[in-house]
């Protein structure tokens, strides 16, 4: 089998996904992606008309950010049009599934050259939300629309989910606040020591000037305090009538009658809603060698995971079982993990489960202190984690993440 190696790996800035709020939310998904695609590019002298394939990722598939934006921002990005593109979505979980699509590719022998990467402006599909809930369509969360699925897989709000979860595993309110707490430190912490700076290129505005050259959300004035004074976000959405007595809360609990829970997450210890783009150079080391490219790091294993779509986050510890097991390797060897924290419990539950160092996990910050671009994320998750490898000089890093439906892709990555 053939290695894939990651020559490159760049990103954005991550901007506040608010209409018209956000330093790029008045920018085209196009216009984000075809940036780091263009970084790729250029900070590696690639010959785009021998690019295979992009593989992108983007979850809300829909407007501005539909009609395949792989291939679109290729074009806008100046690559020849021998460079092909497709666009995936595994909802949130996108951004690694790019990557491995791609490295499956290079693996099998049948492609070279391929770039990965995924994009998400939530400050536009927010609008497509509102949209559809104006027009009585029903969003992510509330089931699938199929009613015979949705009686054997009932599937929740996934912000309900993250309580429910909580509840069920006995993870109180100060725990998660507390993580939460430690993504903000150790975010700015990193943005102080500049460890993101090998990877975060600037977004530019049609007419030159920059649009965004830093981190848009973190807070680092956070303090646990305030953390504790923050009213639960979802206990209202729980109980909401969906229509014909239907609540989020009884979805769940048709499946589990006995769990009782309440909110304990916020917007402090939740996942910030961002815009944003990454993308990853992955090619052959016979590809490598021919076009003098130096590799970064190697694709050790990968897999996926589905597990209960109805508390729906709870996939990244089997799915880092199974990836583990793949790769012929044991929790001692991983020196970077990255578990995105989609919400505090995610992460929290992950550690508890697999019982890590912490200083280990999310080593500069995780979603709740700089976002969460849907498709984007495992991407640039990716990126981060062997910036990190580099910068302290482990060897493994592992990346996942839950996904909407219950699922997580996984990936372990080897500095070279």
């Amino acid at each position: 089998m053939t290695e894939a190696y990651i020559i490159d790996a760049v990103r954005t800035p991550r901007g506040i996904g608010k209409p018209g709020k956000g330093a790029l939310s008045h920018l085209h998904p196009q216009h984000l992606a075809a940036t780091v695609l263009k970084a790729i590019k250029d900070r590696n002298n690639l010959d785009t008309a021998t690019v295979d394939d992009i593989v992108w990722s983007t979850s809300t598939q829909k407007g501005k950010q539909g009609g395949d934006l792989g291939r679109m921002a290729a074009l806008a990005a100046g690559y020849d049009t021998k460079a092909s593109g497709t666009t995936l979505d595994r909802f949130c979980g996108g951004g690694i599934s790019s990557v491995n699509f791609a490295a499956a590719s290079v693996m099998s022998g049948m492609e070279d050259c391929v770039i990965a990467g995924g994009t998400e402006m939530m400050s536009y599909t927010a609008q497509i939300g509102a949209e559809e809930a104006n027009a009585g369509l029903k969003p992510l969360g509330m089931g699938s629309g199929n009613a015979a699925l949705d009686e054997i897989h009932p599937q929740s709000h996934q912000g309900v989910c993250g309580d429910a979860i909580a509840a069920k595993e006995g993870i109180s309110r100060e725990a998660v606040d507390a993580l939460a707490l430690v993504s903000q430190q150790r975010a700015d912490r990193a943005i102080k020591e500049n460890r993101f700076a090998k990877s975060v290129v600037p977004v530019y505005n049609e007419d030159g000037s920059v649009a965004l050259d830093r981190e848009e959300f973190p807070r680092p004035e956070t303090t646990a305090e305030g953390l504790a004074g923050l009213k639960a976000s979802f206990d209202a959405l729980a109980d909401f009538d969906l229509g014909g007595g239907t609540t989020f809360r009884k979805q769940i609990m048709r499946r589990y009658p006995d769990l009782e829970f309440k909110g304990v997450h916020h917007a402090g210890n939740s996942s910030g809603v961002v815009d944003g783009a990454a993308a990853l150079l992955l090619t052959s080391k016979d590809y490598a060698d021919k076009h003098g490219l130096k590799p970064r790091a190697r694709i050790v294993a990968y897999a996926n995971q589905g597990d209960d779509p109805t508390l729906m986050l709870n996939a990244p510890v089997p799915a880092a079982k199974k990836v583990l097991e793949k790769a012929g390797l044991t929790t001692d060897d991983i020196d970077v993990w990255e578990i995105n924290e989609a919400f505090a419990v995610v992460a929290e539950k992950f550690i508890r489960d697999l019982e890590l160092d912490r200083e280990k996990v999310n080593i500069n910050g995780g979603a709740m202190a700089l976002g969460h671009p849907i498709g984007a994320t495992g991407s640039i998750l990716i990126g981060t984690a062997l910036d990190e490898l580099e910068r302290s000089g482990g060897r493994y890093g592992l990346v996942t993440m839950c996904a909407a439906g219950g699922m997580a892709p996984a990936i372990i990555i080897e500095r070279i």
